[in-house]
């Protein structure tokens, strides 16, 4: 179980700069966690006030992550690749892609699903049908849309920092409505755009932001040599999601780098059609990639809501590194409400210490909002009261 996840979600530590390899050896570790907590969760899942109602729609899932809307229909991928539809009592295989974890996925609005399937660790060599977007057919096989990894070798990043400018591990899909998709890849620390002949160009680079080092970093034979807390060292941006806002504008969140540092995770606003667009950190407000939100920890998924919301889902509160090294595994889902000049302004939290790792999320156009979890063993997908 451990190597499967490991090369799902391999952003946890590869694609961190400082290489926290370890990650090998603990996720069985985290899986554990995530089985005791997706029974707590199922027996607070009605309780709590008015902003944290969890109601379940879909149950029994092995390792639920991507979740997707079209009409009264609700898309969701699970733990051996394959993706469903269910529209009130009944379920269809829509495809499945892969082995080992589930997909990211999402429809356009004319009712087309995409999967997307990640990469191995940094430097590994991708296995067949890794970090590959996907056209799913239901009762036929999967249409190779583009191979990510692929164009990646042809694309480095020139800020890399872990000497592996080529890796790829494709982690975020949104599907637009001219037929195009976007796709974040973690492991480029990109923002990819692909056209449905399997063209493929860069959106945006996210560039690594300087950090202070936060105390209690892993120690022993397995963990990297840590600066001192209170250090200040890069650490990539680890691009796992994207999301169409309601203004049209495309959102990226980041998970970040090694060390993980709590509150260093941002969301960036680009220009739609843009092309070589520049998300920097230390010039946040300029070019065609804007940083929208600050201060959050570890995002695993965003979904663009009604007059400009955005779902948000954080892996971990503590972060995903404190969360590997048996930290805690609550997660949050937070309500990003729109601000004034572009930014964001006021976030609402949901469903506040009831989800245990949560993976993706979905917001209807009457602004429901629905979230998988936890990510690893059984799990659920509710819909939150707010």
């Amino acid at each position: 179980m451990g190597s499967c996840l490991w090369r799902g979600i391999h952003a946890w530590g590869g694609v961190a700069a400082g290489g926290f390899m370890g990650v090998r050896t603990r996720i069985a570790a985290i899986a554990a966690l995530a089985l005791t907590g997706s029974a707590l969760v199922a027996g607070q899942a009605q309780a709590g006030g008015s902003h944290g109602t969890l109601t379940p729609v879909i149950t029994g899932l092995d390792s639920p992550r991507g979740v997707a809307l079209h009409g009264g229909t609700i898309i969701y991928s699970v733990g051996d690749g394959s993706v469903y539809a269910k529209y009130g009592s009944r379920t269809r295989l829509l495809g499945k892609v892969g082995e080992g974890f589930a997909p990211a996925i999402d429809t356009n609005i004319w009712g087309t699903t995409y999967a997307l399937t990640g990469g191995g660790g940094p430097g590994e060599s991708l296995p067949p049908g890794a970090a590959t977007l996907y056209r799913l057919r239901p009762g036929k096989s999967p249409v190779k849309v583009a191979e990510i990894g692929k164009y990646q070798v042809k694309d480095p990043d020139p800020y890399d920092l872990e000497n592996v400018p080529t890796d790829s591990n494709p982690f975020g899909v949104a599907a637009l409505k001219d037929g195009t998709v976007l796709v974040a890849d973690a492991g480029g620390n990109d923002l990819l755009r692909v056209w449905p002949n399997g063209t493929i160009k860069t959106v945006a680079r996210l560039k690594p932001r300087v950090v202070t080092v936060p105390p209690g970093l892993p120690t022993g034979p397995e963990a990297p040599p840590s600066p001192p807390a209170g250090s200040r060292i890069p650490a990539e941006a680890v691009t796992t999601s994207v999301t169409v806002g309601s203004d049209g504008y495309w959102y990226v969140g980041e998970l970040r780098g090694f060390p993980a540092t709590p509150g260093t995770s941002q969301i960036w606003r680009i220009k739609p059609g843009s092309v070589g667009a520049v998300c920097d950190p230390v010039k946040p407000w300029k070019g065609n990639c804007t940083r929208y939100a600050d201060g959050y920890t570890s995002i695993m998924d965003l979904a663009g809501g009604p007059k400009g919301t955005l779902a948000v889902v954080e892996l971990s509160k503590a972060s995903w590194l404190a969360a590997e090294t048996g930290g805690s595994t609550v997660g949050s889902l937070f309500l990003q409400y729109p601000g004034k000049y572009h930014k964001a302004g006021v976030k609402r939290e949901l469903a506040a210490g009831k989800l245990i790792l949560p993976g993706g999320t979905a917001v209807s156009r009457a602004g429901d909002v629905y979230v998988s979890s936890p990510l690893f063993g059984p799990g659920t997908i509710y819909k939150v009261k707010h």
